[in-house]
């Protein structure tokens, strides 16, 4: 079907069956390829729809006010565990941050081909960046030395083996790859699963659960503000890689495969493994009220959930939240909405009309 526009002696002809070929031709990979970055029609609304609830999220570091942590950081009376928890959350972030940007700027944005879900990867890109950038913040205004933190990256063997674990499932993906070989397929579908739902949707939640803790009761409410931020940046990011997964899965379905399937739930396994064992480095005693004991049933909950989002089997069924009060600040769906009282500061007024319609 065509149809014609005429303006004086000048005719345009917009053939419709050729623009809808194009939209039916975008994929989240092996898709159309053009230079335009053309968003319309959108194909993956859920795409454009979170990247206009990431972009209403925004925040800056540096509109966080630190004095109150200063103090309490020089305070002799400070508890050292609690000051470790700190070290250990800037030690852990400043690098695992870098590490999701980097790979969903250069591996996951460069391998898909339609326009909006470039967009929403792009903010996710950006929103890494802001994370980082937190992180300096933090170390600055504590007077921490910087080479602190890159020892603890080099040299605290389970924050070691947790980086290396997302790294190495990236690495075969920085090359010119065959994504229509089904082998390339499954390859590229593992890495968003493990950096969504291994990485910062479970192995992220012990040191959140921990400095949350610490700020419920009063103790560096600054890093606690922002670490407030960073999880509801997060828990975007999960849903979109969990999305951008579900529906390469469902352009692809001959990559879900029993033994597809089986890794996955295995690869979180392994993600559990190391995150328990950092949890213990975290938390060598007692202390914010929790145990690492604790804490590792915890994050049993929380990898829980996010294998079931992806249709995937629990590891371990029937289990519940062992701690009723991060319910309210962790839970998946609480987490878009827990931090209203002070996202006014940071969301456009309709974004948080929006917000407000979506309440649960």
């Amino acid at each position: 079907m065509e149809k014609t526009f005429t303006l004086g002696s000048r005719t345009f002809v917009l053939d419709q069956d050729k623009a809808e070929e194009a939209y039916a031709a975008k994929k989240v990979i092996n898709g159309r390829k053009s230079e335009a970055f053309n968003l319309l029609p959108l194909k993956y609304k859920w795409a454009y729809d979170l990247y206009r609830t990431m972009k209403a999220n925004h925040w800056e570091p540096e509109d966080i006010q630190m004095q109150k942590d200063i103090e309490q950081w020089r305070d002799p009376d400070t508890s050292d565990v609690h000051r470790w928890i700190i070290r250990m959350g800037i030690g852990y972030f400043s690098a695992a941050e870098g590490i999701v940007g980097d790979n969903i700027l250069h591996v996951v944005r460069e391998l898909v081909t339609a326009p909006e879900l470039k967009l929403v990867l792009g903010r996710h890109a950006h929103e890494e960046n802001i994370h980082a950038d937190s992180l300096l913040y933090m170390i600055s205004s504590l007077g921490i030395n910087p080479h602190e933190c890159e020892a603890m990256f080099e040299q605290i063997e389970t924050i070691k083996r947790k980086n290396e674990f997302v790294t190495k499932v990236s690495r075969e993906l920085r090359r010119d790859i065959d994504l229509t070989d089904p082998v390339n397929k499954k390859l590229f579908a593992k890495n968003i699963f493990v950096f969504g739902q291994c990485m910062e949707g479970t192995q992220f939640y012990g040191l959140f659960g921990m400095i949350l803790g610490l700020s419920r009761q009063g103790k560096f409410p600054g890093i606690g503000n922002m670490f407030q931020y960073t999880l509801r940046d997060e828990s975007n990011h999960i849903e979109l890689c969990r999305s951008l997964f579900m529906d390469l899965v469902d352009e692809n379905p001959e990559i879900w495969t029993a033994d597809f399937r089986a890794d996955l739930v295995a690869t979180m396994q392994e993600a559990v493994m190391l995150e328990k064992a950092f949890i213990r480095d975290c938390l060598p005693m007692s202390s914010v009220g929790l145990s690492a004991g604790e804490f590792e049933l915890y994050i049993d909950y929380i990898a829980d959930r996010r294998l079931q989002g992806c249709g995937l089997p629990a590891l371990n069924p029937g289990i519940t939240n062992p701690f009723p009060w991060l319910s309210e600040i962790q839970d998946m769906r609480k987490e878009t909405n827990f931090f209203e009282s002070k996202v006014t500061d940071y969301s456009k007024k309709s974004a948080l009309a929006m917000a407000s319609d979506d309440e649960l």
